[in-house]
């Protein structure tokens, strides 16, 4: 029975790692969709979230199953109790991504961006795939080192929102009301999802040391 639950264990990790996998390839998809006005993209990645929802379900039926039938305990218990919260997370980055490419999508054949904010946009989609590849490698390897190259990710990703900020509110912005609501919506959207990652590698953390993970608001 023991070497089942393991099995049963090893599947959980197997599929956060295949929910994350599809959440970086749709945060990249969905930044060159917005960056290149490429509504073929856009499309794509606004189909494809309905995959990731149905995997997050899926993962979460298994995780109550297991609760219920294997009663976990001590570092099954955080294993268990982990996915569930990670998958939530992976969910969200979906879901985020899937907002970005909206955001394309509905400005097409226009590119949503003004030629002001490309550059900080260029530097936010490259931080937001480079942590998204990180979370896939992390939850492989649990190597606490990349957690916390993940929290700096995010630190960038939280500089290069603010700088948007900066860029709309500059008396030498021409941005239309609309190119405003885009590029702090799009901005907002590349925000939150460092911040979801950030809360998968601490709850990686969290399965490593035991020590309870301090959540994001």
């Amino acid at each position: 029975m023991r070497e089942i639950f393991e099995a049963e264990l090893q599947q959980l990790g197997d599929d956060l790692r295949t929910m994350s996998e599809k959440v970086a390839q749709a945060i990249e998809d969905a930044g060159r969709a917005l960056l290149d006005a490429d509504l073929s993209l856009a499309q794509s990645v606004i189909a494809s979230d309905r995959d990731i929802d149905d995997r997050e379900r899926a993962l979460d039926d298994e995780c109550v199953r297991l609760l219920a039938q294997q009663a976990p305990v001590a570092t099954d218990l955080r294993i268990v109790v982990s996915s569930l919260r990670m998958s939530a997370s992976l969910e969200r980055m979906g879901d985020l991504a899937r907002h970005v490419a909206q955001v394309a999508r509905r400005t097409y054949p226009k590119r949503a961006l003004p030629e002001a904010v490309v550059p900080t946009f260029t530097q936010m989609n490259d931080a937001a795939v480079r942590v998204a590849r990180r979370v896939t490698e992390l939850l492989e390897t649990r190597d606490l080192a990349l957690a916390l190259t993940i929290e700096r990710d995010d630190d960038l990703l939280d500089l290069l929102h603010e700088q948007t900020f900066g860029v709309v509110l500059s008396p030498d912005w021409i941005g239309s009301v609309q190119e405003t609501v885009d590029v702090t919506l799009a901005s907002r959207f590349y925000e939150r999802f460092g911040d979801h990652a950030v809360s998968i590698a601490r709850r990686v953390s969290y399965l490593v040391t035991g020590d309870a993970p301090v959540e994001l608001g």
